[in-house]
């Protein structure tokens, strides 16, 4: 043979490959189905999402409970300044006016006719109500 008939023996024999057969209609159609079905998407999302909606709600709570002690904190200054103006221990008057969860996380302090009290908000972390910590001061004068 020579070399130009060998070319053109090649050249007549087609190459073959081998595949896996084309997929059906039925085979198309239940791999779409398959990709399409959000059967548990919705349970899914909802276990995903519920750490955040859980941190929303703790850092809601907590300035909540923030706002609470400062509004606390004002009431027991005004006390504490009413008593020092009567001539009374306005220090013992602020603690009163506070409720009894805050006897461990409250300082008055008195500084001439201004009465200041400081307040920790409730917290189930102690570092976050650390930072939290509201002041709340009141003068008086007395009437005499």
């Amino acid at each position: 043979m020579r070399a130009a008939d060998w070319g053109m023996a090649m050249a007549e024999v087609a190459p073959t490959t081998v595949c896996a057969s084309p997929p059906t209609e039925v085979g198309r159609s239940s791999l779409a189905a398959v990709l399409r079905d959000e059967s548990g998407q919705a349970t899914i999302e909802l276990v995903a999402a519920i750490p955040a909606l859980l941190l929303a709600a703790l850092i809601s709570l907590q300035l909540l409970a923030a706002g609470y002690a400062l509004t606390l904190a004002d009431g027991a200054a005004e006390a504490g300044a009413l008593a020092l103006a009567e001539g009374d221990s306005a220090a013992e008057a602020a603690r009163e006016a506070l409720p009894g969860w805050a006897d461990d996380h409250v300082s008055v302090s008195v500084e001439g006719d201004e009465v200041s009290v400081r307040l920790r908000p409730p917290s189930p972390f102690g570092a976050i109500a650390d930072r939290l910590v509201v002041t709340s001061s009141a003068s008086a004068r007395s009437a005499r």
